[in-house]
């Protein structure tokens, strides 16, 4: 996002407390005087004088992550999401939240519009990210309503590319690193779990298209193509040549057994759509993994 923006000539301020985040990934932007960096959680009051725009884009996004810090993903959905709306009020600005297809839980509608409530488990394991981000969409719309801020709200599906880290725990950084190192593939469950893959460019178009847009109730961006999770294992090993093989394990609590979305209303809203094919998005996103230095151990995901 930071890179898209600065290319059209924005200047921006980034604010990541870096808790499941990493400098290397905005170190080529060090040099950058339209960018700046602030290292600061933003469940805390931030303050960065005068702006346009606000995307509260900050949560731990994996199981592996927002199980490891329940507490923190919570209070960023709720004191985070405040504080953000806070500073769009003090200065006119458009605020764009970033939420998420976990907002359906594991759903009993398919594909998913966005009419849909969901089916969310509010005291299982994964209810800390769920109801955070269903929590921060109630508290945007609170502020749109109440107090006239200009809101959008995202819901995004599962979105991969390069950047994301290796031992990040979701399915698309951890089949390929099992891959590249030659170790079995884990999937969770019998693999005829479905989801729709979107490709991290075609993510940012649409954010970005409903930023500016008037559009103030939830929109889906994510790309509907739908693979079942055993598919997606065989074009992994496809592009990595793996001999590991696959290795089949019991599905995770309240693991979503069906994930498309219904992105009706972006393409007649935003005229958005995804352009990039799984087989392009996976080629360069290997090849971005075969760079990384390899993490060593195997890790344990949810298929998220």
């Amino acid at each position: 996002m930071c890179d898209y923006l600065l290319a059209k000539g924005m200047t921006l301020v980034g604010v990541d407390n870096l808790l499941t985040g990493s400098r290397q990934n905005i170190a080529h932007l060090a040099s950058n005087p339209a960018f700046e960096f602030v290292e600061q959680d933003v469940t805390e009051p931030v303050d960065v004088g005068p702006i346009d725009y606000v995307l509260h884009m900050a949560s731990p996004a994996s199981p592996k992550d927002y199980l490891e810090y329940p507490i923190e993903t919570l209070e960023v959905g709720s004191t985070g999401t405040r504080q953000m709306l806070e500073v769009a009020q003090r200065y006119g600005a458009k605020f764009l939240l970033t939420s998420t297809s976990e907002c359906y839980g594991d759903p009993l509608v398919h594909p998913q519009t966005e009419s849909y409530w969901g089916n969310v488990n509010p005291v299982g394991p994964r209810s800390c990210y769920d109801e955070s981000k269903r929590f921060a969409e109630a508290m945007t719309m609170a502020y749109h309503r109440s107090r006239g801020v200009k809101t959008s709200i995202a819901r995004i599906f599962n979105t991969y590319g390069p950047r994301m880290k290796l031992n990040d725990g979701r399915v698309v950084p951890a089949f390929v690193d099992q891959a590249l190192r030659g170790e079995p593939i884990t999937i969770f469950g019998d693999g005829s779990q479905t989801r729709s893959f979107c490709y991290v460019s075609d993510l940012i178009d649409g954010l970005v298209r409903l930023l500016v847009s008037g559009e103030a109730y939830p929109t889906n961006i994510g790309n509907p193509s739908e693979m079942t999770i055993s598919q997606f294992a065989d074009a992994i090993v496809a592009l990595t040549g793996s001999k590991g093989g696959v290795v089949y394990h019991a599905l995770p609590e309240d693991d979503p057994k069906q994930r498309k979305p219904d992105i009706s209303k972006a393409r007649r809203l935003l005229g958005w759509e995804p352009k990039v094919g799984l087989d392009e998005g996976l080629r360069v996103t290997v090849e971005y993994f075969r760079g990384l230095p390899p993490t060593g151990a195997p890790v344990r995901t949810a298929t998220t």
